[in-house]
C-alpha cells in the first residue's frame, strides 16, 4: 500500500517508514514534489494533524496522513504543546530545549509526557490515531541520538532519555503507538 506522509521531516519519515514496515510504500511530500510551507494554525494536535492532511488532499488529490507531535509539561501547564517545534524559534532543537530547561529552573515537578496524533484521509474516510508516553525531563541533556526533546525526556519505566535509546525508542514513543493504532487499521483493511 502507497501513502502519503504530509512530512519532509527526515526523522519523523524514517520512524514512520521503519514502524509502518515492509507492507507499506510511505512517500514524503518531497516525493510528490510538494514543497509548500503547510498551515499548522490549529489550537490542538488532532487539528494541526487533520489541517495538513486536508491541505495535501485538497491541493494534490492524494489520500494521506499528517501528525502533529508536541511535549506537554505538568509544571508548565501543558506547554510547550502545539508550539513545541517553534517554543524558542522556528524549528530550533537546542533552543527549545534551553527554553524549557530555563522555565523549569527550581520546579520539583518535572513530569510531561510526548503526545502525537496521526489523521489519516483514504477513501472518503477521516480517522485519528493517538499515541502518548507519559516520562519526566532532565535538568540536562543527555544523548545524541533522535530529535527534538529526546535528549531531556526520560519515558516512565527507564533511565535512558529517548536520546540514548537508539532504534528501541520506535518500539515503545509515542509516534510508535499513534502509527502502531494506523498501521493496525490499514492491516485491517
Amino acid at each position: 500500500m502507497k501513502l502519503v506522509f504530509a512530512t519532509n521531516n527526515a526523522h519523523k519519515l524514517d520512524e514512520v517508514r521503519q514502524i509502518l514496515g515492509p507492507g507499506f510504500e510511505v512517500v514524503s511530500l518531497a516525493e510528490i514534489s510538494c514543497h509548500d510551507d503547510i498551515p499548522e494554525t490549529a489550537d490542538t494536535f488532532e487539528g494541526n494533524a487533520l489541517q495538513k492532511a486536508h491541505w495535501v488532499k485538497d491541493h494534490y488529490g492524494l489520500d494521506c496522513f499528517a501528525d502533529d507531535t508536541g511535549l506537554e509539561v505538568t509544571a508548565l501547564d501543558g506547554a510547550p504543546g502545539v508550539h513545541s517545534a517553534r517554543y524558542a524559534g522556528d524549528h530550533d532543537s537546542e533552543a527549545n530545549m534551553r527554553k524549557l530547561l530555563s522555565e523549569l529552573e527550581n520546579k520539583s515537578d518535572r513530569s510531561a509526557q510526548f503526545r502525537t496524533v496521526v489523521a489519516l484521509l483514504l477513501d472518503g474516510k477521516e480517522l485519528l490515531f493517538e499515541g502518548i508516553v507519559k516520562g519526566s525531563i532532565l535538568e540536562e541533556r543527555h544523548g545524541n541520538g533522535g530529535f527534538g526533546y529526546d535528549p531531556v525526556f526520560v519515558p516512565e519505566g527507564y533511565n535512558l532519555t529517548f536520546a540514548e535509546m537508539g532504534p528501541e525508542k520506535n518500539n515503545i514513543s509515542h509516534r510508535a503507538r499513534a502509527v502502531g493504532k494506523l498501521a493496525e487499521y490499514l492491516k485491517s483493511l
